[in-house]
């Protein structure tokens, strides 16, 4: 039987201005690689926007994530080197064109940010048996991803870029990083004040890809094949 004196509240209604903010910063949201500023993270801003990734909904109220924090600049060289070599190996798996267009791009801020987070999930947490996860062991994964946005967007409104770095083997990773054989790497990213951003996502300006129409993502009670098809070449 439930505890009566446990119940749900009210739930809040937001103003009209209250919910185009929530909007406005999901539409500002960019990848950020070349426009970080060196200015440091004031401490109270870094709490807030990591109190916001820790607020983030996981499975079974698991919180598998932690979060790293990486502002040693020996660290980050090192870092930095296990990318350039696992982009120049990524570069290759592109051909003619796409190659040329690949190598023009930059894609980390690892040394011109001020801040780098890797964001972790722990894999052992909340024991064998994990509510939620107990047949689809990869929520805690997804779970930690909901960390990463939430981060991503608290960032956003207080005026921080951020960027994804995801170009790495990941045992060079976890080297660096001294990660325990139960934590895997679910992001590294780079985080610091930006004055500039792209009106619209930096590959797209750069005509990598373009945004998908969304009313081709849109399928009603089971898989269509007869949508659209964007991805081949």
């Amino acid at each position: 039987m439930s505890d009566p004196l446990i119940a749900p509240e009210r739930a809040r209604q937001f103003t009209p201005s209250e919910r185009r903010a929530v909007y406005d910063v999901i539409y500002a949201r960019r990848d950020v690689r070349n426009e970080f500023l060196p200015d440091p993270i004031a401490p109270d801003m870094l709490r807030r926007v990591l109190e916001a990734a820790h607020a983030a909904p996981s499975v079974g109220f698991m919180q598998p994530w932690n979060f790293i924090l990486i502002r040693d600049e020996a660290r980050r060289q090192a870092v930095h080197a296990a990318f350039a070599e696992a982009n120049a190996e990524a570069c290759q798996m592109f051909d003619g064109e796409k190659r040329n267009k690949y190598a023009a791009l930059k894609l980390e801020g690892i040394l011109k940010s001020p801040l780098n987070i890797a964001v972790t999930c722990d894999r052992a947490r909340g024991g064998k048996v994990v509510l939620g996860r107990t047949h689809n062991r990869d929520m805690d994964l997804y779970s930690t991803v909901c960390a990463v946005q939430n981060l991503w967007l608290a960032a956003r409104a207080e005026g921080l870029g951020v960027g994804w770095v995801s170009i790495f083997r990941q045992q060079d990773l976890r080297d660096l990083l001294d990660l325990p054989d139960t934590v895997e790497v679910v992001a590294y990213l780079c985080v610091g004040h930006i004055a500039e951003a792209f009106d619209q996502p930096e590959l797209q300006a750069r005509g990598w890809r373009q945004r998908l129409p969304l009313d081709d993502l849109i399928m009603e009670d089971r898989w269509r094949e007869d949508r659209p098809r964007r991805d081949a070449e």
